[in-house]
């Protein structure tokens, strides 16, 4: 696709594929990826591992909307209203207090102290009075640890018996203590841990950076909790985004009252686990999800990557780069992802 190319040239990105398929079909494959090329995938281990995890467990009626976890229900955190803030830099402590944490051979169980150190700071963070829509990582780190304890198992275990295996799929978390060796396509993503602060995150920490390591999480808090978090830490290819689409659109997981927007909290546009286009200005374009009255349901990811699902049009576009190689100041891939899907609308003629 132009596009894609273009977004190179940009400067958008250095490495993308787009995955797309329609009515069950693969109709677009691009890029200058390999498509074996595994993406940090960001947020949407949000949406891959831990909605998708609670949404089966809810099927057998293991957990319910109503659990609790830290004082609020599940529900309120798969929509984003429980009052937790968006990101605190809990990896900033952790590497105080073990900062042999950044040595290649750091002990297993110094990485299991910092990871319950993280999941302890997470789930006692105090919660905002004023209810509203607010995308809070910390939500899913704490969501996460839900789905493990009522799974039976740790989160990247429940991922590959329940995700992994069953839909085909390569993708994976890579755990810092299990050394796991790295495929033959791997996209770079930071260049030093931790990385530099995103745009408003500035002066939230004062850790000395050192070079970073392969294969390791892009996210600073996933990375101090071993890799693996219910809000980041998957790694995959763009065909693994579309294949878990797909599954979605088939109605492998269902939102029990459907995936229609948040009504109880005035403004989101949060749907169970996902997010719905925005009004103005969505990342999927302006007319992705208008096609009828289902809509479309996806989510994007901090490193570049994204899925959406365009329910009326049976269309499932996956979109994986590596913006932030070219550092995390740079912002072209809030302009690139509409006219990224915008062209995908074009040329299938829809």
């Amino acid at each position: 696709m132009k596009v894609l190319e273009a977004g190179v040239t940009e400067g958008v990105f250095p490495l993308a594929r787009a995955e797309v398929i329609h009515r069950g079909k693969q109709v677009i494959s691009a890029g200058n990826a390999p498509e074996e090329m595994h993406f940090d995938l960001a947020s949407l281990t949000k949406v891959m591992s831990t909605t998708a995890l609670f949404l089966d467990l809810l099927e057998e009626r293991k957990l319910g909307l109503e659990t609790r976890v830290a004082g609020v229900t599940a529900e309120d955190l798969l929509f984003h209203r429980s009052g937790l803030p968006a990101f605190l830099p809990f990896f900033a402590e952790a590497l105080a207090t073990w900062p042999q944490l950044q040595d290649a051979k750091c002990p297993p169980e110094t990485r299991a102290a910092a990871r319950a150190h993280v999941v302890a700071a997470a789930s006692s963070t105090p919660r905002s009075a004023r209810r509203g829509a607010v995308y809070s990582d910390l939500g899913f780190i704490v969501l996460g640890e839900l789905v493990a304890r009522v799974g039976g198992a740790p989160l990247d275990a429940l991922f590959v018996e329940r995700m992994k295996n069953p839909l085909g799929l390569s993708a994976t978390y890579r755990r810092l203590s299990a050394s796991l060796p790295l495929p033959n396509f791997l996209a770079a993503t930071g260049a030093t841990r931790p990385r530099e602060p995103a745009p408003g995150q500035e002066g939230l920490w004062s850790v000395p950076p050192k070079p970073t390591r392969q294969g390791e999480v892009d996210d600073d808090n996933a990375w101090a909790m071993d890799g693996v978090s219910g809000h980041a830490g998957l790694f995959g290819t763009a065909r693994d985004v579309a294949l878990y689409g797909q599954a979605v659109l088939e109605g492998r997981f269902r939102a029990p009252q459907g995936w229609g927007r948040d009504r109880s909290t005035p403004g989101s546009t949060r749907a169970l686990g996902f997010d719905t286009p925005s009004d103005e200005a969505s990342s999927a374009g302006p007319r992705f999800g208008k096609a009828g009255p289902l809509g479309a349901i996806g989510h994007t990811g901090f490193t570049g990557t994204s899925l959406w699902v365009d329910l009326d049009r049976e269309l499932v576009v996956a979109l994986c780069t590596n913006r932030v190689a070219l550092g995390r100041a740079n912002v072209k891939i809030r302009d690139f992802r509409p006219r990224f899907h915008q062209a995908v609308l074009d040329e299938l003629h829809l």
